[in-house]
């Protein structure tokens, strides 16, 4: 890029909601690819080329070719997620590029889709959703379609940060008893508030009767829950995913599923997204969406309001609002 005097050059490469790119554009000079889909290989190159600044979603992966394509006077890369598994944090920073990420607007939205999964799964709503829009006939009966209350049963939180601990408050709603296990210590304020137990995984995983996954994806997470995570469950619990594809061993979800080892599952997130493991698509003990968890127009928009607040600091020499800083 080259951008006029005393403008910057920013590159956002997917559509943002709101008005994201009209502020990016009333201080700087803005190349704005306005597409929600995956940038083509071919076409990176020279978008990136020459920018101080980019904006990414959770499908770019920003690499060293990703950064040998942008150049070295590239000084930010604002992410529009939370989670931040698809740069390589340590290649930015030895470049002296800036990583932000979006904390904190997306939490009730993303809690809101993980309570909704384990509803969907406890009640076979996906599965009943499915029979109605067959078009055959059915008929009410004592045993058709059901599931079991989530009243008096036990939730176990892997991951208990912010989304984590808003899903266990939607649980308690619900008057479920909250099981909370994770790298760090929770708030113990909302400990407290929660009623809550703070255990070791192997208790979590042996007590409850749905487990939500909320750990980031890392070295430490990754097939966080694998064939003995999932071997440890009760045969009648439920796992519910809406933190990052690769902390579930997908195979051994699906080897767990077809022997019984656990009763269904409800995903919004996969190890190779957009695929999904084909053992998982025909089950009817299993929920299946398509990574929707801060999926509503304003937590959306939040999300790249703050990707700009981000990028316009930076760009001002002011320090980034949320920065990365693993």
């Amino acid at each position: 890029m080259s951008p006029a005097a005393g403008r910057a050059g920013v590159v956002v490469l997917s559509t943002l909601p709101g008005d994201a790119v009209e502020r990016l554009r009333a201080e700087h000079d803005v190349r704005y690819r306005d597409e929600d889909s995956q940038v083509p290989p071919g076409e990176l190159p020279m978008l990136l080329a020459g920018a101080d600044a980019v904006v990414v979603t959770l499908s770019q992966r920003v690499d060293e070719a990703f950064l040998d394509a942008t150049g070295p006077q590239l000084k930010v890369a604002a992410n529009v997620a939370v989670g931040y598994d698809n740069v390589d944090v340590a290649a930015c920073r030895e470049r002296g590029v800036v990583v932000t990420n979006t904390p904190g607007v997306l939490t009730d939205a993303t809690a809101d889709i993980a309570f909704a999964l384990v509803l969907m799964t406890t009640r076979r709503l996906g599965e009943a959703e499915r029979e109605v829009r067959t078009g055959r006939p059915w008929t009410w009966g004592i045993f058709h379609l059901i599931g079991v209350s989530v009243q008096g049963r036990t939730i176990g939180i892997i991951g208990p940060g912010a989304i984590g601990l808003a899903t266990a408050r939607r649980a308690r709603a619900f008057g479920m008893d909250v099981l909370l296990s994770g790298r760090s210590a929770p708030d113990p304020d909302a400990v407290a508030e929660l009623g809550a137990r703070v255990v070791d995984l192997d208790t979590l995983l042996a007590e409850s009767d749905v487990v939500s996954v909320h750990a980031p994806l890392g070295p430490q997470t990754r097939h966080l829950v694998d064939a003995d995570a999932l071997a440890r469950m009760k045969p009648t619990a439920y796992l519910v995913n809406t933190a990052r594809g690769p902390v579930v061993d997908e195979a051994a979800l699906v080897a767990a599923l077809d022997a019984g080892t656990i009763a269904g599952a409800g995903l919004d997130v996969y190890e190779d997204e957009p695929h999904v493991h084909p053992g998982l698509l025909a089950r009817d003990d299993v929920v299946l969406l398509p990574h929707v968890g801060s999926a509503t127009i304003e937590t959306r928009t939040a999300m790249a309001d703050l990707a700009t607040d981000n990028v316009l600091a930076v760009l001002a020499g002011r320090d980034p609002l949320t920065p990365v800083r693993g």
